[in-house]
């Protein structure tokens, strides 16, 4: 079996709105040719590297259609959606908080959820052994009916709401490495039992107000959301330590029937919005284990979907170290960068440092 790979170009013609960098342009803030982070260029960069390296022909290179009002609505209210489509037909605007969209936005981002919705569907039929949706506009810090951190839909919650709709699956692991707190993920799944989510992500980056330890879930979901801030310059050892102490525990007691990763490339060393030190070989590792563990528990049903990563230069390097390890390829992209980043990781007390972090993150948590 194979591992499909979900795009369309038309997610890359989302944008609109006036920005340099996350700041509005206003006052003393200058236009910028570059516009928001969140752009085309890290993720059309990395389906041209999957063509040019020639992963491409032993990957299932698929499309899809968009996510219908129906699949929406299981998430979204009625008035959100209304309005983002009013807005849309209208040439475009921004409903929340660095979520501009242009004409055509609401199509876009129904595309995207689209594409998500069915990357997890094809896993769950048995078509393909696992995939990845290249989703643009990403989606985890959509809530219900707040578009925030340039995502207009929540694309993973769509998907799933979408196959507990068909009857396809019951039980879900959501597990986020994207470096800001997957807010609006945990939000929507918050008093459900059957949905555990887990994020891994820089204290304190966005948003500043959720992502605690503290923070575990309803009250009909007690333990079904988990949280671990980590410290900046955590780096690849780290996040490793984190896999291996707190998600893939919560996993095995959880017993999850298919598992998501919400894929985001933003903990990159060089990443603009992020201040960690992961690299290539940290995604490539990272999804060696969730594989493992989705095999053990879920006969392999393992979907990955895109999110965040703003390295227009390193996003395409990581994720083709991930491809390569879901398709189990040996077409490689060498690292322009690993040598020097495996020189920028932290010491050995840093590493202790943070291992004493996170233990006693998992001890709070009970695992």
């Amino acid at each position: 079996m194979t591992t499909a790979f979900y795009s369309d170009e038309r997610c890359f013609w989302h944008g609109g709105g006036n920005y340099a960098f996350t700041l509005p342009v206003a006052g003393l803030v200058q236009p910028s040719p570059g516009g928001l982070p969140e752009n085309p260029e890290t993720k059309r960069r990395l389906r041209n590297l999957i063509e040019v390296t020639g992963l491409t022909r032993e990957l299932a290179m698929r499309g899809a259609g968009l996510a219908t009002k129906d699949d929406l609505l299981r998430v979204h209210p009625e008035s959100y959606l209304s309005a983002f489509k009013a807005a849309s037909d209208a040439g475009g605007g921004e409903l929340g908080l660095r979520t501009p969209f242009g004409a055509g936005g609401y199509e876009i981002a129904a595309l995207s959820a689209g594409l998500a919705k069915a990357a997890l569907r094809s896993v769950l039929k048995g078509e393909v052994r696992n995939a990845y949706s290249l989703s643009r506009p990403p989606g985890h810090h959509c809530t219900a009916d707040f578009p925030n951190g340039f995502c207009l839909l929540n694309n993973i919650a769509v998907a799933i709401r979408a196959a507990q709709a068909e009857g396809l699956v019951r039980r879900v692991a959501v597990i986020d490495w994207d470096v800001h707190h997957g807010n609006g993920t945990e939000a929507i799944f918050w008093d459900d039992p059957d949905v555990l989510t887990i994020s891994l992500h820089q204290e304190r980056n966005y948003p500043l107000d959720t992502g605690g330890v503290e923070a575990r879930g309803g009250p009909n979901a007690l333990g079904a959301n988990l949280n671990l801030p980590l410290p900046p310059g955590t780096g690849h050892q780290g996040y490793l330590y984190a896999m291996e102490r707190l998600v893939l525990p919560a996993l095995e007691s959880f017993r999850p029937e298919a598992i998501i990763v919400a894929c985001g490339f933003d903990a990159a060393a060089v990443d603009p919005l992020g201040r960690m030190l992961c690299t290539s070989e940290t995604f490539r590792i990272l999804t060696r284990l969730t594989m493992q563990a989705a095999d053990r528990l879920c006969d392999g049903r393992l979907t990955l979907v895109h999110e965040g990563g703003y390295s227009e230069v390193y996003v395409p390097f990581c994720g083709h170290a991930v491809l390569e390890e879901l398709s189990g390829s040996t077409v490689a992209a060498p690292d322009p960068l690993g040598a020097t980043l495996a020189k920028r990781q932290p010491d050995d007390r840093f590493d202790a440092f943070v291992r004493g972090w996170i233990d006693e993150a998992a001890t709070t948590l009970g695992l």
